[in-house]
């Protein structure tokens, strides 16, 4: 477990490395490139007076620094997901596999435990730290310990009620990221209504691109933020529907596979 842990941290720590070089070199090589010549010469067809709308390219759009950090948490949210989601993945595998090889009509007292026990002990070491292969080990060992049906069934609950629990509080980075995108976008309005208060005078003396520029600022931050927060927030409850699908699998598998075939003294 704390293999796992220290691997999933250790890959968190690079998926953001990774997030912010690559989306800062797109931007500087070429978002920003692009947004700055539309500006300009935008501006310089306001400058001449010519009768014609500015256009709010997707470039325009996100060119800012807060729309840059939101591309960022975006990305490495889905990393994020995307790990948790392919482990998810790789547990849901198993139900697929006959982990226990108990024959139909076969009664297990609680001195066959062990024997079974086996089959699990001898999967792989990364497989055995999955949620069905602990849920099973867990039964037999708690059987033959106690011979008590009951308490297979109490321990078979628990675990997966803990490895619910265990899986929800690992969301906790992702739900960050989710409320971090939008705020992150407010400071942009802020930021662009602040800049458009700065301009007022200019505004009142006639000239109004450098007010219109901010206020493009506030609201193009708040667009893409709220956009993406979408995004994540769906994705985030895509993944924790598959995960509790999993968790009611195992729960399944453990009841028809192991469960009705126990007998105590």
């Amino acid at each position: 477990m704390k293999n796992r842990l220290s691997s999933e941290f250790i890959f968190q720590l690079f998926a953001l490395l990774i997030a912010v070089i690559v989306v800062h070199a797109v931007y500087v090589g070429a978002i920003r490139p692009s947004a700055d010549a539309q500006l300009k010469q935008q501006a310089e067809l306001l400058a001449a007076g010519t009768d014609f709308t500015p256009e709010r390219t997707l470039t325009v759009v996100i060119r800012d620094f807060e729309q840059e950090a939101c591309f960022i948490l975006l990305i490495w949210a889905l990393a994020i997901m995307g790990y948790k989601g392919l482990r998810t993945a790789r547990e849901g595998d198993l139900l697929q596999r006959s982990l226990l090889d108990i024959p139909e009509g076969t009664s297990v007292l609680p001195e066959d435990a062990r024997e079974f026990s086996r089959a699990l002990e001898a999967l792989p070491e990364q497989e055995q730290d999955y949620l069905l292969p602990r849920t099973l080990l867990s039964a037999l060992q708690r059987f033959a310990t106690t011979g008590s049906i009951q308490a297979v069934s109490d321990t078979i609950k628990e675990n997966c009620e803990v490895e619910s629990d265990r899986l929800d509080s690992e969301m906790s980075m992702v739900r960050y990221i989710a409320w971090a995108i939008p705020s992150i976008g407010f400071i942009g309005t802020v930021r662009g209504i602040g800049d458009a208060l700065g301009q007022a005078y200019k505004a009142v003396e006639g000239d109004i691109s450098g007010v219109t520029a901010s206020l493009g600022v506030a609201f193009n931050s708040t667009f893409v933020a709220l956009v993406l927060s979408i995004i994540i927030m769906f994705c985030l409850h895509q993944l924790q529907l598959s995960q509790e699908r999993l968790v009611l699998d195992c729960q399944r598998y453990a009841d028809k596979r192991l469960l009705r075939f126990l007998v105590a003294h």
